[in-house]
């Protein structure tokens, strides 16, 4: 596989990996490690168990094989997402799609913590209910949510997205009984971060 203006690492479409049990406790649970006063995470929160995780952590690490999981969306722009397994140097890198670019641009990454450039709620959102169906990648609103969260860096989200995100947890495996409080914990880490300013360009925009 080939991304256009991200030039590392053997990548492989990733995008069957999250129906597979131990992913997104994989890629969601460090969220949940920083909240002060919450009780340990487990994968379990998720819906996996630790021998799920485990070996879904196998595929997601390996440096042979670096994930990658497209978020197309209809209007053209969108988020990709990178295992960038390289040994010494590991990480998830998140790329973003333009309209009329012919390249993607990275503009964040998840080292133990997040740096780099975010999105709003809306432009999440966005992204996650538009997918562009004739376009290779993941297609799931709940899924393609889950998957561009990370990049939440805005304080000003509605009430209302505790629900969705909730709703999307539970739709991707979560149980219904404990994905209202992981919800809420991914929320408090999502805003105990540095927070977007209206001011700024959006990432999306170009600007």
């Amino acid at each position: 596989m080939l991304i256009k203006g991200y030039d590392y690492g053997p990548l492989v479409a990733g995008e069957s990996l999250p129906a597979r049990p131990g992913f997104w406790s994989n890629y969601l649970l460090a969220m949940c490690v920083d909240v002060p006063g919450a009780e340990s995470p487990v994968p379990e929160w998720f819906g996996d168990d630790g021998a799920d995780a485990d070996a879904l952590s196998e595929i997601l690490l390996d440096p042979e094989r670096w994930p990658v999981f497209r978020l197309p969306s209809a209007d053209g722009s969108g988020v990709v997402v990178v295992y960038r397994n390289m040994v010494g140097d590991y990480g998830i890198d998140y790329l973003l799609t333009h309209p009329g670019r012919s390249s993607a641009q990275q503009i964040a990454t998840w080292e133990g913590g997040f740096s780099g450039a975010g999105l709003t709620w809306n432009e999440l959102v966005r992204i996650a209910d538009n997918p562009a169906p004739a376009a290779e990648g993941v297609q799931e609103p709940s899924a393609r949510l889950l998957l561009g969260l990370p990049l939440l860096h805005d304080m000003h989200f509605p009430d209302s997205a505790q629900a969705r995100l909730s709703a999307a947890l539970t739709a991707t495996g979560a149980p219904r009984t404990t994905a209202p409080d992981t919800a809420e914990l991914l929320i408090t880490h999502l805003r105990g971060r540095a927070h977007h300013d209206r001011a700024w360009g959006s990432p999306l925009s170009g600007t």
